[in-house]
């Protein structure tokens, strides 16, 4: 009966909690900055905050979410796109309800699809199995043309950056090839592996200075990840740190970035957003990413 008590409680807050959907491009010009661990521990950490988290994973194997949580990921979108598999026998199941969409393949073919398989494909996301709050879109890493389609479909970009000399000129070098060629103009900034705040804010400000005065491109800062032990003995346990050390620094740092993503979400939008709109954007543009590339 108590257990009855709480799962109806969760129920409710989940419910209340609820607000826009937000569809979030996670991306990053450089490997080894903590990408995938990012978006699995702000998923985790939205989850647990009452979200309803679906993460879209265009990574590749060997480095992807469903390896970095230690599950099976026997299919990937393309199975959907194939009529292979229905939507929900893809879907992954992860820690805290959230649910993971295997997809590197299935992205790639995207800009092929004749008419019929595009509406297939929206229609497969109308019926999705449980709502959506938050859809976190781990992009493969790569030049801003791989990037390009998730980037322009979403309604944020965040980009994750070391304070490696070479993360922040690469990303800055993203942040120019999008804003001047796909007319992106604003991003956010997450900075992973710094040892203070206040090294975190120089990153962000001596970037977002550069860009505002040479590209006319806004910036917004939504947190730093500390260096942390646990953070890599989580990783090591194919779990999050929010989870399996919450009062580690990190696990701190992800759920302060969580909070400043739920705000977005409260955030008037111009229009509501839907899966089906998202999907239907990332089709498109994935069009243009093939024709910029020559495909």
């Amino acid at each position: 009966m108590a257990r009855v008590v709480v799962d109806q409680a969760e129920g409710l807050r989940r419910l209340l909690a609820r607000d826009a959907l937000r569809i979030i491009t996670v991306a990053s010009a450089t490997a080894g900055v903590g990408k995938t661990s990012s978006v699995v521990n702000l998923a985790v950490a939205l989850a647990r905050a009452g979200r309803e988290v679906l993460i879209l994973d265009e990574s590749p194997r060997r480095s992807n979410v469903s390896d970095t949580l230690g599950v099976n990921a026997r299919f990937d979108l393309l199975d959907v796109i194939s009529r292979n598999r229905t939507l929900e026998q893809v879907l992954v199941a992860g820690p805290e309800g959230i649910s993971v969409l295997p997809a590197a393949r299935g992205v790639a073919c995207l800009a092929k699809l004749d008419r019929d398989d595009q509406d297939r494909l929206i229609d497969c996301f109308s019926r999705l199995p449980h709502p959506v709050d938050v859809v976190l879109v781990d992009t493969a890493t790569g030049s801003s043309g791989r990037m390009l389609p998730v980037s322009l479909a979403a309604q944020d970009v965040v980009l994750v950056l070391s304070r490696t000399t070479a993360s922040i000129t690469d990303n800055y070098a993203l942040i120019k090839t999008m804003s001047l060629q796909y007319a992106k103009r604003h991003f956010r900034i997450l900075v992973n592996k710094v040892h203070s705040e206040r090294e975190a804010r120089t990153i962000f400000v001596n970037m977002a200075q550069a860009a505002k005065r040479y590209l006319s491109v806004s910036l917004d800062y939504i947190g730093c990840i500390p260096p942390d032990d646990k953070l890599q003995r989580a990783t090591a346990l194919c779990t999050s740190v929010v989870e399996a050390f919450p009062a580690a620094p990190s696990a701190t740092g992800f759920r302060r970035a969580a909070d400043e993503v739920m705000c977005w979400s409260r955030q008037a939008v111009q229009t509501e957003e839907s899966i089906e709109n998202f999907m239907q954007r990332l089709i498109q543009s994935s069009r243009l990413g093939a024709a910029s590339i020559g495909i």
